[in-house]
């Protein structure tokens, strides 16, 4: 009987080491999720002024949305944490987004080479920093659903574990684009 009681206490104990271990595991998973989007972001904003110096000389009348694009960029650079993060790139996305609509307006930046290349770079970057989203969202995920399931909620309680937060993505790129395939006429 004694030894069935040690056997439980013993197996008790190593729950505890490994439902911890696995919580610290995945918190850590969660931190180079981010650092993994913080190198892709930072690629991003390296990439901006490049951009935005490449078309200033082609959209004399667009200098309000150069604008907005940098000062964009410059609340993306400064902010930290998660949520505000993602709120500031979120702005920059939408900001780039019209300089990108304008530039369909001025032929000979279509054509410029080095437009073509900055832009085939940010494209690139953007579909980087959507994947480490997804995977960094995907740990939080797994991490928040072992503190709430049970027993190992109670472990995460007893060592104070918090939830992690998601980088969310806004409403507007949410919804399905409207595809119009009617002719005209």
């Amino acid at each position: 009987m004694k030894w069935i009681v040690l056997a439980v206490i013993v197996l008790a104990i190593l729950w505890v080491i490994w439902a911890y271990n696995l919580l610290v595991s995945l918190r850590n998973r969660i931190q180079n999720g981010w650092k993994q989007i913080d190198v892709q972001l930072k690629r991003r904003h390296d990439l901006i002024p490049n951009l935005v110096e490449a078309v200033k000389g082609y959209m004399k009348y667009e200098q309000d949305t150069l604008q907005k694009v940098i000062d964009a960029r410059s609340k993306a650079v400064s902010s930290s944490g998660v949520k505000a993060t993602a709120e500031a790139e979120n702005l920059l996305t939408q900001s780039l987004g019209r300089i990108f609509a304008l530039m369909e307006n001025y032929p000979e930046l279509k054509a410029n080479e080095n437009v073509l290349r900055l832009q085939e770079e940010l494209t690139t970057t953007e579909n980087q920093i959507a994947f480490a989203r997804q995977y960094y969202n995907d740990l939080v995920m797994q991490f928040n659903i072992r503190q709430e399931i049970f027993p190992s909620s109670l472990i995460a309680q007893f060592f104070n574990f918090k939830p992690g937060e998601f980088f969310s993505v806004p409403e507007t790129e949410k919804a399905a684009p409207r595809v119009d395939l009617s002719l005209p006429r």
